[in-house]
């Protein structure tokens, strides 16, 4: 089941621009290592999904894996060979948006090899370019 906000107050959002780094869950908190994305985007609710499922078919219930972004933004599109005109679409999928420097997911109670193996499973499907960080 993919993640989407319960009530929204209004269904459709604008696109927007991605400026800057992440000043906020720039940092590993509740695990050990953390997976933090080196550049800017969206990333929608079935990547998420799909992350949290390799995450934990590869743990296997030994560690704990944290999940740090929700998908709080609507994405809309308008159907394949439709005319120009009658409005903006009907919302498509739900996006969390992803500064440089955020923090997607972070794993505790395993070890620093299992949580490299298990991030690079992980980094295969993010579409952005994401690194392993260590809580300082």
């Amino acid at each position: 089941m993919a993640l989407m906000p319960k009530r929204v107050k209004h269904r459709k959002s604008q696109r927007g621009r991605i400026r800057g780094n992440a000043t906020r869950g720039n940092t590993v908190v509740f695990g050990e290592f953390g997976l933090q994305a080196m550049e800017g985007g969206w990333l929608s609710a079935a990547t998420i999904e799909a992350g949290r499922i390799a995450a934990q078919q590869y743990i296997r219930g030994e560690g704990k894996l944290y999940i740090r972004v929700f998908p709080h933004k609507s994405i809309t599109s308008i159907p394949l060979e439709t005319r120009m005109g009658k409005g903006k679409g009907e919302p498509e999928y739900w996006a969390a948006t992803i500064r440089p420097g955020t923090v997607l997911y972070e794993l505790s109670g395993v070890s620093d090899a299992a949580a490299k193996i298990c991030f690079a499973r992980l980094a295969h499907k993010m579409p952005v370019r994401v690194r392993m960080i260590k809580r300082t």
